[in-house]
């Protein structure tokens, strides 16, 4: 017989900014909007402005009421607070890390969490180091009980880890921040924190004991991704997905025909004044065969935010079913081969089109992570 479906949680990008409050100075309605007037700011948000707590809350809330019967959590990644410069500190960071690791164990305490750090989940932004230091010790000794001391000790020294999460899976969480373009420590690295050696090391050895693979992280492959593309590429056969945030934006990726790469859309709703659209607060649950870890399916959850501000009360919906939504068997490199768009936004605008120029870039970089190919896929299709 076939043994059913299991699933996961996967949230991202909860940005808690706890100035948020309504008033009718819509200057002064967040910090985060950095004096942009709010455009419509309600209990539960606004566009222009990172997450008020009751956002938070409400995503959580319905995680556990959703029962779902999930057997782990990812977390990847997490601005910690939105202040000004002058009173952030290695301390504040810290205590926003603390604060949002405690709420997630109180409302799951007997489920598993596995979190990738952020670009935001240091002081100063965007410069995390490649050795031991305050932060990294910090969030070690706080995700302590969802892991293992080996993970722990490799979490303390670079900001990574791995380990075996069910019988035959290993999950491998990467600090790609050391990759990200604004970080001025790892300029003319050429292995940060000795990361590529460890992530070679350990799917080599896992490859050996035929362990199946997860790997989450905040930053989407960037900068260095040759690198990290060769790396997946030669071990594609016991990488089963990738799995990242950061972006803010509902996306896939694939190596044709060998690796499945999803980023998750984000709790927080914030957009810059430029941009025509934001996200509306999403969270998320992949279906998996338990045999063998295989994807099956991704269950997408969202909050109408101008609905629940204009109600005052939050109501999570199911937004799509991947498989029913695109008609494919799955979620695997083969299925979403057939999927040349990517899924851009969630339940935003229905009236948005992307064609010409805009659809070539989305095409492009669903097929071609590194900068190289990329850039040969723009000029062909330009020709």
């Amino acid at each position: 017989c076939i043994a059913p479906e299991s699933k996961f949680w996967h949230i991202s990008d909860l940005h808690l900014d706890p100035t948020y409050h309504v008033t009718e100075d819509h200057t002064k309605v967040c910090f985060s909007s950095k004096g942009i007037p709010a455009v419509d700011p309600g209990v539960f948000g606004d566009f222009l402005c990172d997450s008020p707590y009751q956002l938070i809350l409400s995503a959580f809330s319905y995680m556990k009421q959703a029962d779902l019967q999930p057997e782990f959590i990812i977390w990847t990644g997490y601005k910690g607070i939105s202040f000004t410069d002058c009173k952030l500190s290695t301390d504040v960071v810290i205590n926003a890390i603390a604060n949002m690791t405690h709420t997630i164990r109180q409302f799951f305490p007997q489920l598993p969490v596995y979190p990738a750090l952020g670009n935001h989940n240091y002081w100063p932004q965007d410069q995390l180091p490649t050795s031991a230091n305050a932060i990294y010790d910090a969030v070690a000794k706080l995700w302590s009980p969802w892991l293992n001391p080996e993970a722990v000790a490799t979490l303390q020294k670079g900001g990574f880890y791995s380990l075996v999460i069910k019988p035959g899976l290993r999950l491998v969480s990467l600090n790609t921040n050391l990759y990200y373009s604004p970080n001025q420590v790892t300029v003319n690295m050429t292995d940060p924190a000795g990361q590529f050696q460890w992530l070679q090391g350990t799917l080599e050895l896992s490859r050996q004991k035929m362990e199946m693979f997860y790997v989450i992280a905040h930053v989407p492959i960037e900068s260095y991704n040759e690198q990290l593309v060769k790396i997946f590429r030669n071990y594609s056969d016991v990488v089963q997905g990738q799995f990242y945030g950061h972006t803010h934006r509902d996306s896939i990726m694939f190596w044709k025909p060998v690796n499945s790469i999803f980023v998750t859309p984000a709790v927080t709703t914030i957009k810059s004044l430029l941009e025509p659209f934001s996200n509306n607060p999403g969270v998320r649950a992949y279906l998996y065969y338990p045999e063998n870890y295989a994807l099956l399916d991704i269950w997408q959850f969202y909050l109408n935010l101008t609905e629940a501000n204009l109600e005052q009360r939050s109501k999570w919906k199911l937004e799509y079913i991947m498989t029913e939504a695109f008609d494919i068997d799955d979620i695997q490199p083969h299925s979403l081969h057939e999927l040349y768009f990517n899924n851009f936004m969630m339940s935003y605008n229905l009236n948005l089109t992307c064609e010409g120029s805009c659809k070539t870039i989305q095409v492009c970089a669903l097929h071609f992570l590194d900068q190289e190919t990329y850039s040969q896929c723009i000029a062909k299709a330009d020709r």
